[in-house]
């Protein structure tokens, strides 16, 4: 019997990102408005369990296909998604802390090495190899700002005091450089093909996930600054649904996972902000967000269940 090959894509590690994110939201929720600790714990638990089946089936991909594997980590779209493997490694850190200290560091410290040394050899061919403006997109966040912010999210619960503002620092102006040529490649160049749409699910990730690094490394953080940056997430969340027919023109797709960490992350927070200073219009805004976050990983999750039911193969790149 011939053995199937494992061809998982390096984007599924998204869906961790998500996961944590919602896990997370649910402890803050606990401690603002009563709600279940256990959900929040279980969610967690449950992050730590897909993790580890994906690094599992990843490293099946390698030694089984590794001429895939390659030509995912070279490719100029797909190549950024590999990041999210030590991205959601040192965001896993978030989901052991409370069960042991230790191994939560030692999750980060393997993560966060191998999310640098990734970055600088990705950021090294971006800069020294020719590429097309159809690379030119919202996946270009994720090694360079994500990793930053998740880095300086991380290093600020390990109290890793001071560098993580360094972190933080990095990826707000890595965003705000990359935007702008993001953005440029969208007005100027041809549409987006409907394989990368739903990458544009992305771009509510860095002003998101942004507010939650700020409100972590800042110790007085300004009332002026969440406002900008929860107001912009926001835009970002109108113009998703805007162009959600758009984006969604391909059907269903794991792909899709990719808007599951800036939307948990719009209402982490929100939340965060509540607990230091529920002010207008944030304390109204907190709860709606909170039900997105959960209603978005909802459909998430049963569109990944339904798509895999009905085609074991739709989680394969």
């Amino acid at each position: 019997m011939q053995v199937r090959r494992i061809t998982i894509p390096a984007s599924l590690f998204s869906a961790v990102l998500g996961l944590v994110g919602l896990g997370n939201s649910w402890r803050v929720a606990h401690q603002l408005w009563g709600y279940p600790l256990a959900v929040g714990e279980s969610i967690h638990a449950s992050t730590i369990a897909v993790w580890l089946l994906l690094l599992l089936l990843y490293t099946l991909k390698w030694i089984q296909n590794p001429d895939a594997a390659k030509a995912e980590m070279h490719h100029g779209v797909q190549g950024n998604f590999v990041a999210l493997l030590p991205i959601s490694t040192m965001l896993i850190a978030l989901a052991v802390w409370p069960v042991s200290q230790p191994i939560a560091s030692l999750v980060f410290l393997l993560g966060f090495a191998g999310w640098l040394l990734f970055a600088l050899w990705h950021v090294g061919r971006v800069f020294t190899e020719s590429g097309a403006m159809t690379n030119l997109t919202h996946a270009l966040y994720i090694p360079w700002v994500a990793g930053n912010f998740a880095a300086a999210l991380v290093g600020n619960a390990l109290g890793w005091i001071g560098w993580d503002q360094l972190f933080f620092g990095a990826g707000l102006v890595s965003w705000l450089v990359l935007e702008s040529v993001v953005l440029l490649r969208l007005a100027t160049a041809e549409p987006l093909p409907v394989a990368l749409r739903a990458t544009f699910g992305i771009q509510l990730a860095p002003p998101a996930v942004g507010l939650v690094a700020y409100l972590a490394v800042t110790p007085e953080p300004s009332a002026l600054v969440v406002h900008m940056l929860l107001g912009y997430a926001v835009l970002q969340v109108v113009m998703l649904v805007r162009l959600l027919q758009w984006i969604c023109a391909q059907g269903w797709s794991m792909s899709y996972w990719a808007i599951s960490f800036g939307v948990t992350a719009l209402a982490l927070g929100a939340q965060r902000w509540v607990e230091h200073s529920a002010t207008a219009p944030v304390a109204a805004l907190a709860h709606p967000l909170f039900f997105l976050a959960n209603g978005t990983v909802a459909l998430l999750l049963i569109g990944s269940i339904w798509a895999f039911l009905h085609s074991p193969r739709a989680i394969d790149g």
